[in-house]
């Protein structure tokens, strides 16, 4: 039993991967504190360079009047092309890492362009500070409503502060799955050429998705991006409800029911359980309709427990920065957690005597 553990293990990650998950995490965290969202944009680094280079093509080809099944096939063609370009992006960045370790500083680096954090941390605390404290000038409430719309993907234009508000909480739930736990976790199954892959398709589904109201032409991704973002999504939930119980004001017993049934929850597409986790921990209706920044009707679902308000404040802001920040704490410690135990049962594996726990 315990040969048969150990070799499962060594076949699904390499643990000597998760340091550089950490490292990128802290200096994610660390940047974008001090700087800020590149470009306005919370979200990994090559998601905006993905965009600057195919964002414009994908509009072009995204054609509301068109028929879905000429859609699809623009889609399946612009997806393609991402996915190759993708695949060649993450073979480089093996090749550089190993030409040029750096004392693994490369690996470092390079996987930090794939991930999110501290530029989120950045928005939200922005936004919280612009809302508590409006008299202190309009410039720096337009600067933070900004980051949040173009991070989301959300015309705020059209909102008053609590929609805001809520499309804020929202994308730090989505931020914490798409933009943390799914990146380590292709990176600790396959590397760089993996990771590469996901942060590209998810990137394609936060541009074109649509929430899922696509009228086809992000279906290929839409479908992809799904199948290798499912099981990081629920680990994502899990994180976020184990967040709740040591933040203030939260309720982890809520979070720990937004598993159960399907009413008041969110689809897969529409943030699935870390937004879920996210509205009845708190406490407060997420989702509902919204304009995209494409000027596309998003009918989305309403989140949250019966009777939770959706007049969501600055106040709720803080919890969610703070749910937000725990959670990536406890998934931080979980890695080095799985670290220790992948080198235990390395050495046991090689034959050196270690307690046997598996009889």
């Amino acid at each position: 039993m315990q040969d048969f553990l150990i070799q499962l293990h060594t076949q699904i990650m390499d643990v000597d991967r998760i340091p550089v998950i950490v490292m990128a995490m802290l200096l994610t965290g660390v940047l974008g504190l001090i700087m800020g969202p590149l470009s306005g944009n919370a979200n990994p680094a090559l998601w905006w360079g993905l965009d600057s280079i195919f964002g414009k093509l994908g509009e072009r080809m995204d054609r509301a009047h068109r028929a879905r099944a000429d859609l699809m096939f623009r889609g399946f063609l612009i997806s393609t092309l991402v996915i190759v370009a993708a695949a060649a992006l993450g073979q480089g960045f093996q090749y550089l890492s190993r030409l040029e370790p750096l004392w693994g500083a490369t690996r470092v680096g390079l996987l930090a362009m794939l991930m999110g954090g501290g530029g989120v941390w950045f928005a939200l605390l922005r936004l919280y500070t612009a809302l508590e404290q409006k008299k202190s000038g309009e410039r720096m409430v337009e600067g933070a409503y900004y980051a949040i719309a173009r991070s989301s993907r959300t015309n705020l234009a059209s909102s008053d502060d609590f929609g805001i508000n809520r499309a804020a909480l929202g994308f730090a739930a989505f931020s914490f799955d798409k933009g943390v736990v799914a990146p380590a976790v292709w990176f600790l199954i396959g590397g760089f050429p993996a990771v590469v892959i996901y942060s590209a398709l998810s990137m394609m589904v936060w541009r074109f998705g649509k929430k899922g109201f696509t009228k086809g032409f992000a279906a290929i991704p839409l479908a992809l991006e799904r199948l290798m973002g499912m099981v990081p999504s629920l680990l994502a939930g899990l994180y976020l409800t184990l967040a709740a119980l040591f933040t203030p004001t939260a309720k982890m017993h809520k979070g720990l029911a937004s598993w159960l049934g399907y009413k008041n929850r969110a689809p897969y597409e529409q943030g699935g359980a870390p937004l879920s986790v996210m509205a009845w921990a708190l406490n407060v209706s997420l989702g509902g309709a919204y304009q995209d920044l494409s000027g596309s009707a998003i009918q989305g679902v309403w989140v949250g427990p019966e009777g939770a308000s959706a007049q969501i404040d600055h106040k709720h802001i803080r919890r969610a920065l703070y749910i937000n920040i725990v959670a990536h704490i406890l998934f931080i410690a979980s890695l080095l957690g799985a670290y220790t135990w992948g080198h235990l049962v390395g050495l046991d594996y090689k034959g050196l005597t270690l307690p046997r726990i598996f009889d």
